[in-house]
């Protein structure tokens, strides 16, 4: 059955990206696409892809931190390939959420505590969208004019899109911070999943559910103790973020065009992102085009405004998508610790 739902959520990857491909490229010469890239000033092109294997990496960075802080050592390079693991899944799959289950279960097979695991990953992804909301809000309330110059009639989707994100950071951060209620919540879905037949009655499972919210909580305990490292976490959140942001900057340098600054440039891509972000599209396909094309119009004018958006978009989503599987491939094909699950 599982194996089913991930080929379902692939073919309707493909078939989104292809519906998007052709959309996009229906009325384009690609050859003269083709010449645009090879035309790009090569120092910003090479700025561009760094920014996007950054965006990335610097996940993985925040994940090794964040297990050393609690305690539990890991190398670099495994939470390296966590990241890129769960871009790839995220990418796949609608509102981005098969990317922190896979994750947690490659760090459980790699014997980290899911306890442990849970925490990190869940305070990653709320300084995510934390700082995503801030950035959000404060496009709206300091750059309203800018803001609805080059949104127009869009402007509703973004406002969408801000929301669904609040909304996320203030159920992650009630979950985090309710540790009697993750525990009622664990054995009621425990319950229900005994009286679908799906597992036995045990005992012992409802003791290993306890035992891994004390855990759970005590971590949480911790990190509400030292408000250096939540300052730390959403620091380099804000820098991940920026850097992806500052990509279109580049390509748009790249493409010798000048004229709008990078704040401007930046805000415009923050703008995409927080629009399609929550969007149930996997990999926010066709949304994320259509949106990008909307507000950029004024920036990237004529044929340039397709030629940078297939850079842009190639760059950050379909190169790192590439990169990301071929991770993943290699974590099924490593293996590593058997899971161990309660009875």
């Amino acid at each position: 059955m599982k194996g089913k739902k991930k080929a379902a959520s692939a073919a309707l990857f493909l078939g989104l990206a292809g519906i998007t491909f052709y959309v996009v490229f229906k009325e384009q010469d690609f050859g003269e696409l083709l010449r645009a890239v090879r035309e790009m000033r090569k120092g910003y092109l090479a700025l561009a892809m760094l920014t996007a294997l950054f965006f990335v990496s610097a996940e993985g960075i925040l994940i090794w931190y964040l297990l050393r802080v609690i305690g539990d050592r890991c190398s670099i390079f495994s939470c390296l390939k966590y990241s890129f693991t769960g871009f790839f899944y995220s990418g796949i799959t609608p509102s981005a959420t098969g990317g922190q289950p896979m994750q947690l279960y490659h760090m459980s097979k790699d014997g980290h505590k899911v306890s442990d695991s849970t925490v990190v990953l869940m305070s990653v992804a709320t300084a995510y969208k934390f700082v995503l909301v801030v950035m959000g809000l404060g496009i709206a309330l300091f750059w309203w004019g800018g803001l609805k110059a080059n949104l127009g009639e869009y402007l509703p989707i973004y406002f969408l899109g801000l929301f669904l994100n609040a909304a996320l950071v203030v159920i992650l951060l009630a979950i985090m911070l309710n540790g009697p209620g993750m525990e009622r919540f664990l054995c009621a879905a425990e319950r229900l999943l005994v009286r679908l037949h799906m597992l036995k009655p045990s005992e012992k499972r409802r003791d290993s559910i306890r035992g891994l919210v004390d855990q759970y909580q005590a971590a949480v305990r911790f990190l509400k103790g030292h408000m250096g490292v939540i300052g730390f976490l959403v620091g380099f959140t804000f820098l991940q973020r920026c850097s992806v942001f500052a990509l279109t900057y580049f390509v748009y340098r790249g493409m010798g065009l000048s004229g709008a600054g990078p704040f401007t440039v930046m805000a415009l891509q923050a703008v995409v992102y927080i629009a399609v972000d929550m969007l149930p599209l996997p990999g926010s396909q066709g949304i994320t085009e259509l949106m990008y094309a909307a507000v950029f119009g004024r920036i990237f004018t004529g044929s340039s405004l397709t030629v940078s958006m297939c850079i842009s978009r190639g760059l950050n989503f379909y190169m790192l998508l590439i990169i990301s599987a071929c991770v993943a491939a290699y974590a099924w094909w490593q293996g590593g610790k058997t899971v161990t699950l309660p009875e």
